[in-house]
């Protein structure tokens, strides 16, 4: 929740904005790569969305890529987003929206082999994108938004009790 207050000067109106605590929690596992810059793994928001940072390929105990190969990649970073979105309260099935980054436009094909595995059926939204390079020179990135299960479109809420047909009480 976001409150603006106004304070007016002689010269000069600004706004300060205060955001509680409730409305942006830091998420992090320890089964997925320490961050490598000035970033969040992934940040839980008002309303009960999460919204991951992009993942690459790197392997959290040793902090070397996974592989050399693309897919090899993609697949390390789809688990270490499995990692964040389970921290997050979350899952794969819960995700909204995702998007790819790939050095090479020509190894679509080979993630889209490895990311329909993690994604088998409903998959969210997608954008992917070439790009001229990657931190650590990584072959494929993603990121991710999802919804965590105390959302109410979410799909991982209690159970419904199953009304009750005979006459007992």
């Amino acid at each position: 929740m976001q409150r603006s207050f106004r304070f007016f000067s002689s010269s000069f109106a600004s706004t300060v904005r205060r955001t509680m605590s409730s409305s942006r929690e830091v998420i992090s596992s320890a089964d997925a790569p320490k961050a490598i810059g000035p970033y969040s793994q992934a940040i839980k928001a008002s309303g009960n969305f999460l919204f991951v940072s992009g993942q690459l390929g790197f392997d959290p105990k040793t902090g070397d890529f996974a592989s050399a190969d693309v897919e090899g990649q993609a697949k390390q970073a789809l688990e270490n987003m499995g990692a964040i979105l389970k921290a997050g309260g979350s899952s794969f099935a819960q995700v909204v929206k995702t998007t790819i980054l790939l050095k090479d436009i020509n190894d679509f094909a080979k993630v889209n082999a490895v990311y329909g595995e993690y994604f088998p059926s409903n998959p969210p939204a997608r954008a992917t994108y070439a790009v001229a390079a990657l931190p650590k020179n990584g072959l494929v990135e993603i990121e991710a938004v999802a919804l965590t299960s105390t959302h109410p479109e979410a799909g991982d809420e209690q159970p419904q009790k199953k009304a009750r047909t005979d006459d007992a009480e």
